[in-house]
C-alpha cells in the first residue's frame, strides 16, 4: 500500500502564488512517475503536471510557464509550486503515484482543495 499525504491548499487571490506538498511514505525512487492532478466542481479530474524519475516534466497547456513540479528525494517529497493563479485553477489537488512493475498501478492522495477567489 502506498500512502501519500497532499498539504498546502488553501484561499488565496487571483495573482498570488501558493506550493502544494505530496509526501511519500516510501522512497519516490520507487514510483515511476509522480504528479499532480485536480477536480473542479462538475469538472473530471485532468492532469496538471507530472515528474518522471526525477528529470522528465510534463504540463497541462494551461499550467505550463505558471506551475513547476519538483521533488527533495531526501524527504521523498514532490512539490507543486503555483504561480499567478487564476480562479479557473481552484479545484481539489490530488496527489498520485504510479508504479508499473508487475502492472500499471495508480497510488492517490485524498486531495487538497485550492480556491483562488477575490
Amino acid at each position: 500500500q502506498v500512502q501519500l499525504e497532499e498539504s498546502g491548499g488553501g484561499l488565496v487571490q487571483p495573482g498570488d502564488s501558493l506550493r502544494l506538498s505530496c509526501a511519500a511514505r516510501r522512497s519516490i525512487f520507487t514510483f515511476y512517475h509522480m504528479g499532480w492532478y485536480r477536480q473542479a466542481p462538475g469538472k473530471q479530474r485532468e492532469l496538471v503536471a507530472t515528474i518522471t524519475s526525477g528529470t522528465s516534466r510534463n504540463y497541462a497547456d494551461s499550467t505550463k510557464g505558471r506551475f513547476t513540479i519538483f521533488s527533495d528525494n531526501a524527504k521523498n517529497t514532490v512539490y507543486l509550486q503555483m504561480n499567478s493563479l487564476e480562479p479557473e485553477d481552484t479545484a481539489v489537488y490530488y496527489c498520485n503515484a504510479r508504479i508499473v512493475i508487475p502492472s500499471i498501478r495508480d497510488y492517490w492522495g485524498k486531495g487538497t482543495l485550492v480556491t483562488v477567489s477575490s
